[in-house]
């Protein structure tokens, strides 16, 4: 990755205490999730955007695992409609359209292969707004590491995105403390969540991840359906909504 520019306003980012997420900071996650505006009846329909940088390819292959269980377990509910936006290489940042089988979107995450370039979290954001103001979007899931971007920018575009109601929950790979800094402004802003994470703790956040879809779905009487299926995500999410 190229090099990051300085955060704006002079602030300097906060240094990690851990390479990943401490309980506190997980419990901060479901109690936000909890929060959040969620579907009433009907789909629920939630962005999946992943950074697709070279850096990324462990977490992309991961993530094609992860979708399939998030439709899995929202479907039991009321379904979830899931757009894919991945950003790589000079410039390219694509969304595809909304998938209803977890298999469709699996078919279309196996043919991107990953490649280098900076962050473009921006047209991230972008892209969610443009749905929203299409169709009520009910989640926006973003995995990255790190932020290369003008965080005055994206926050300007969180708050845009919270103030029609789009929670967006960020999970982090590593502890980058920039992208640590940004993210946790863009979660903060749009009443979402952040979360960080490493390959010791992906099966935990895999977990919330399909809490996080069946919430968009169901609400909380979902959780519990999921809970009661062995969800340990669900779990987590309903002691906390207590």
């Amino acid at each position: 990755m190229g090099g990051r520019p300085p955060v704006r306003g002079g602030t300097q980012p906060p240094q990690s205490q851990e390479s990943t997420s401490s309980a506190s900071d997980i419990d901060t996650f479901l109690s936000k999730v909890a929060a959040a505006p969620r579907q009433q009846g009907g789909r629920g329909r939630l962005v999946f955007a992943l950074d697709a940088t070279m850096s990324r390819q462990p977490t992309w292959d991961q993530a094609c695992h992860l979708q399939a269980e998030m439709f899995q377990e929202a479907g039991k509910i009321a379904g979830l409609d899931i757009k894919l936006v991945y950003f790589r290489g000079f410039g390219e940042c694509r969304a595809s359209r909304w998938f209803t089988k977890a298999n469709e979107l699996a078919a279309a995450m196996s043919k991107i292969d990953c490649r280098g370039g900076r962050t473009q979290i921006g047209k991230v954001l972008t892209a969610g707004l443009n749905e929203a103001k299409k169709d009520k979007v009910h989640a926006l899931v973003y995995v990255g590491d790190c932020m290369e971007e003008h965080v005055d920018d994206l926050c300007h575009k969180a708050g845009e995105l919270g103030l029609l109601g789009v929670p967006v929950f960020l999970f982090q790979e590593g502890h980058d403390p920039v992208a640590e800094q940004a993210f946790r402004e863009i979660a903060r802003l749009t009443n979402g969540a952040f979360c960080r994470f490493d390959a010791g703790s992906a099966r935990q956040l895999g977990d919330l991840l399909k809490a996080v879809a069946v919430y968009a779905s169901g609400g909380r009487d979902a959780l519990a359906a999921l809970e009661k299926s062995g969800g340990q995500g669900a779990r987590l999410l309903i002691r906390q909504m207590k």
